[in-house]
């Protein structure tokens, strides 16, 4: 039988509670660290693109390139634009936190200072120390044209690092990447045009023999943005690849860290949606394997503003990486006890549900779910009820003409949690039901709108 709550509403604007959300992140992680919360993209606040996620300690560390919008007066309008580099951390794949900037153009005494190009980064661990590594133009007045590739030093994955005073000798090009193998040897791979691999030094700052154009990749379209990763024995050699128009991700397999490498599948089709450029890390996590890559998310008409975000992925017996389906759920668990953005949805029904920006002037607000038909329904997996001691759930919703939700748990069909009924506004609203079904543990969600009314969903919550 159908539940039937008793609702109190209030007048709460989606941007307000945003703001104070933001307010009470600022307290518990103070000025330096704020928190994201994981769906993707994964970081919610700011231009993320290039990631180089890696496994220090208990804790993926996420090191990824920073897009900025480019003015008159800083980088070249229409271009990527980048400055400075941030490292973001998380113990579940859920709560990501900000540590601040840790590198920027303009304190790297062989960068040009003016060049606005940090583009894509990678970090390792040695004995201790944690080695960043970085491509920009350099001064050329010094250096030559082009981009050469630096290093800075850290005693702690998130700094403080101090670069090197000089760039890595004989290596000109992008998108570093190191690998230690099991026998303590190091490598360096980056891209020019072609990708190029060569060993390291055991100081982790010079080359220790010749260069290797990896020239078994395919031929045709530009390949950039090396990441090798050694499983089983089989070193995987991943980058992306405009096989077409537009990048998509690849890999080659091989018995050496220098190969030869043989072409093996793509690991993610391109972006169906015209994101020119993807570029990734993988790497496993308590015993699951991921892959982080990016999306412009935030700004759809321009791909030059790209955000971070993270699937599963998965191996075949025989070693081949099953193609990755890019989704807006991601990865991690979400508490019942947060706001759940439905918007970020695992599935949506094919007809009478669609996903909107709250305010398309301010897209780091965020988005909204959209229900216009009876029976239309979001789905967002894997919800962490715990032992299910709630007192109420909580809605920040909106219906000009009013409306009504069911909130369902496991299928379409299953058990009723709650049914919401909403009050006519054109505003946002916060709605709250105390009248509940019990749910514990791990539960897959479902809204179903009960009338033909347009339903817009920020987000929803369960409160003890």
């Amino acid at each position: 039988m159908a539940i039937r709550p008793i609702t109190s509403v209030s007048d709460i604007s989606a941007r307000g509670q945003k703001q104070r959300k933001a307010g009470l992140l600022l307290v518990l992680f103070s000025f330096t660290a704020a928190l994201s919360v994981a769906q993707n993209p994964l970081i919610r606040d700011q231009y993320t693109a290039d990631p180089s996620a890696r496994v220090f300690g208990d804790s993926v560390y996420l090191y990824p390139s920073h897009d900025i919008l480019a003015t008159k007066d800083r980088g070249r309008m229409g271009w990527f634009c980048m400055e400075d580099y941030h490292v973001f951390s998380s113990a579940n794949l859920t709560d990501w936190i900000d540590h601040g900037v840790i590198i920027t153009q303009n304190k790297v005494p062989w960068v040009k200072p003016d060049s606005y190009s940090m583009w894509a980064p990678d970090c390792i661990e040695r004995n201790g120390k944690f080695y960043f590594y970085f491509p920009s133009p350099a001064d050329s007045a010094q250096y030559g044209r082009g981009f050469r590739i630096g290093v800075a030093i850290a005693d702690k994955p998130t700094g403080p690092f101090i670069p090197q005073p000089e760039p890595i000798k004989d290596v000109r090009g992008i998108d570093p990447n190191v690998f230690i193998d099991k026998d303590g040897q190091a490598y360096l791979y980056w891209s020019a045009g072609n990708i190029y691999g060569a060993k390291l030094k055991a100081n982790m700052v010079e080359l220790d023999g010749e260069v290797k154009t990896l020239g078994e990749l395919p031929i045709k379209g530009l390949k950039e943005g090396p990441f090798l990763f050694e499983r089983n024995g089989i070193y995987y050699l991943t980058y992306p690849h405009v096989e077409n128009k537009i990048e998509r991700l690849e890999y080659a397999t091989g018995s050496n860290p220098l190969g030869p490498f043989k072409f093996a599948g793509v690991i993610m089709n391109e972006s169906p949606t015209g994101c020119w450029t993807n570029h990734h890390s993988i790497v496993q996590f308590q015993k699951q394997w991921y892959l982080f890559y990016h999306h412009n998310d935030y700004s759809p008409a321009f791909d030059k503003a790209r955000s971070v975000r993270a699937d599963s992925l998965f191996f075949t017996p025989d070693g081949t990486i099953q193609t990755v389906k890019p989704t807006l759920r991601g990865v991690g668990v979400t508490k019942a006890s947060t706001t759940i953005q439905m918007d970020r949805y695992s599935r949506l029904s094919d007809d009478g549900a669609s996903i909107e920006f709250i305010d398309s002037l301010d897209r780091f607000g965020g988005w909204q779910t959209v229900l216009t038909k009876k029976q239309a329904w979001v789905q967002y997996n894997t919800v962490d009820f715990g032992k299910g001691a709630y007192a109420s759930v909580e809605m920040n919703v909106k219906a000009p003409t009013g409306g009504s939700l069911q909130v369902r748990i496991g299928s379409i069909n299953g058990p009723i949690l709650a049914e919401i009924n909403i009050p006519p506004g054109a505003e946002w609203k916060l709605v709250k039901s105390s009248k509940l079904k019990r749910a514990s543990g791990l539960q897959n969600l479902f809204l179903i709108s009960q009338t033909a009314e347009t339903i817009a969903v920020d987000w929803i919550r369960w409160q003890k």
